[in-house]
């Protein structure tokens, strides 16, 4: 029998509802999370693109995944795919500026979402919260 309340099992629920929640709000965009983790990802650096297999290792997916994801935001105009002009053989990807408004749009609505998440804390709890999510995850 699972312990509910083993830490395990409470990330895990948490990150669910979270998940679920912002999945929700995401549909309304047209969006999934994964997909707007990418946007946030190629809206994050510096050219706004990179290379498709960089991509896949920053979203931790598989290559089919991660060509999948892209081949939606394509469609969706929201990213644009060229081969790299060094080796045409390497499949770069370009945030396009709808995907940036899209980006923007989400980043506000995960500031919601978090602020909702921390809200039943007080603000030294929020700290020591975050300091010790931080230190869970870097053990890892």
């Amino acid at each position: 029998m699972i312990d509910q309340n083993s830490c395990g099992t409470l990330i895990k629920q948490i990150h669910d509802e979270m998940e679920k929640n912002a999945n929700n709000d995401m549909r309304a965009h047209d969006l999934t999370m994964a997909q707007c983790n990418a946007l946030l990802i190629l809206n994050g650096t510096s050219e706004k693109q990179m290379a498709l297999k960089e991509l896949e290792h920053m979203l931790r997916v598989a290559q089919s995944t991660a060509a999948g994801i892209v081949m939606r935001l394509e469609q969706k105009g929201l990213v644009e795919g060229f081969g790299s002009p060094d080796d045409k053989r390497i499949k770069m990807v370009r945030i396009t500026p709808q995907g940036i408004i899209s980006c923007r749009q989400a980043e506000q609505e995960m500031k919601q979402a978090e602020k909702k998440l921390l809200s039943g804390l007080t603000i030294t709890e929020q700290e020591i919260f975050l300091s010790l999510l931080k230190k869970v995850r870097d053990t890892l």
